[in-house]
Parts: C-alpha cells; structure tokens; sequence
C-alpha cells in the first residue's frame, strides 16, 4: 500500500489561475506529488451565484479525492471564499485549505497603517472574505475591497506589463492609491485572485515600490508546508515529484495558457480531459 506521505497534493481552481498556487507549492516543496484539475468548462466562477460555486467546486474536489490525495488546496479565491466549509465537512478528515486565510494573515502582518486594498473578482470582493477575514486577526485595520475583472482575461492572453496593463490598473485602483488623498494611503495591496500575480510587475508600478503586494500563491504555498510538517506528511523523497494536470474542456488551450502561468512549457500529452 503506498504511504500516505506519498499521495499528491490535489489542487482545484476554476481554470488556469490556480497554477500560480501549483508553481509556488512546487518551488517550495520539489519532492511532492501535485495533481491539478482546472474546471475550465465552467468558468468564470467570480460571476456566478455562491450557491453555484459550492456545487461546482464539490464535484471537481471529488475526482481529485477519488483519484488519491493527502491535501486538497482550493487555489482559487471565489471558490474558497463560498465553499470552504463545505469542502471541510464533506472530506473530512482529509486537510482542505483554502488560498484566503493565509492571504489575509500576511496582509494583516505586512500592514504598518492598518489600511489595507483587496483586489479580486466581483464574487470574492462581493461576499466580504478578505474583508472578514483580515478584521478577525486585525480588527483595527481598515479594508477595502475592489473587483477588477479585466485582470483575469488580461493575463489569460499574456498581457502581463506595458501601458495597456498600467492604464487599466490606474481605472481600476487610482482613487484608492492616488498620492494626493487626505486620507491615509494604504500600504498593502493583497492579490485576491490566483490569475493577478501574473501582473505583479505592472500593479507595483501602479501602486509605487513603497506598497507591499501580498500575492497568495506563495503565502498559500507557505501554509501548506506548514501544515503537512504539523500532521507529518510531508514526502521526504529525494526524487524530485510528478505533476499531472485535469482540465474539464480544451486541453490545447490549457496548455497553452497554463505555460503562461507555470512560466514554463506544458505539454498537450501532460493533460487529461476530465467530465465532472
């Protein structure tokens, strides 16, 4: 029987945002197993009811449970922020962890003013989650929330910097950075959707050098190294780990696109189409 410390990492996100959070958990841990399905049928979640996503996002956790995991990460904002708790209940014991908390306690962390910005899609920023979960370790803070939608088709086609980008980052977030409020500036700007860091370059440019940009891929990747060395699962092969990727339609543009995110080739034969 195969040790338990052996079984992947199972990743779930809406499409390919999330393999941000896989490139990340990968480069802080090599010797993992990762398993990643992407329900690229159904996206965009960030548009969709709440009642919507915790359906979706229950089925696609299933044909990564079924297919043998030790960890279930939920690498996409909109779906951890409505389905958390479900998933909790339906696979317990298994450990399910989520992209927000760990978001939201590095903000919490990195902010000196306690004026913090949260950028996400329209369902992340709509249901409250940063919002809540940052006042529940820091209730001093004052957070606010903005949807920027466009981000997500921008990095999908690789506009990731240059003047388009910047242009549409200051429509989206002048008001709130400008350098000529009378109300504190913030200081930190939390990258509330998996697809955003992909832009990192081009928002600090936005935002000036002085912002801290808390991007949740590596503060997530960061707590599941904690939490798999707290339960003692972490796999201590000196072999490096497999990656295979699931994707519910068009493997040729989820390899295509996901190369982008991993920042390096994905290949068609790597991708499996999956029906949920």
């Amino acid at each position: 029987m195969q040790n338990v410390s052996q079984l992947p990492i199972a990743i779930f996100d809406s499409g390919v945002g999330g393999l941000t959070v896989f490139k990340a958990v990968g480069r802080r841990l090599p010797a993992e197993n990762l398993l990643y399905l992407g329900d690229t049928a159904r996206l965009p979640y960030g548009t969709k009811g709440r009642d919507t996503i915790v359906r979706y996002t229950l089925r696609a956790a299933r044909i990564l449970v079924e297919r043998g995991a030790k960890m279930l990460v939920v690498a996409c904002n909109t779906a951890t922020a409505a389905a958390l708790p479900a998933l909790q209940r339906e696979f317990a014991p298994l450990p399910v962890v989520g992209v927000l908390e760990p978001g939201a306690a590095a903000a919490a962390r990195a902010s000196r003013n306690g004026e913090i910005v949260v950028i996400a899609t329209e369902a992340t920023i709509s249901g409250g989650a940063y919002q809540e979960a940052i006042a529940r370790i820091r209730p001093e803070a004052r957070v606010r929330g903005r949807a920027c939608t466009l981000f997500v088709p921008m990095a999908e086609e690789g506009w990731m910097e240059g003047p388009l980008v910047e242009d549409v980052a200051r429509r989206y977030l002048d008001d709130l950075f400008s350098p000529v409020m009378t109300a504190p500036r913030p200081d930190t700007l939390v990258l509330g959707c998996t697809h955003f860091p992909l832009l990192l370059r081009a928002l600090q440019h936005v935002v000036g050098p002085e912002v801290v940009i808390v991007d949740s891929a590596a503060t997530t990747a960061e707590f599941v190294e904690g939490e798999l060395r707290r339960q003692n699962l972490l796999n201590r092969s000196e072999v490096g780990g497999s990656r295979r990727f699931l994707t519910t339609d068009n493997p040729d543009r989820f390899a295509r696109t996901g190369s982008l995110f991993l920042g390096s080739p994905l290949r068609r034969s790597e991708i499996e189409l999956v029906d949920l």
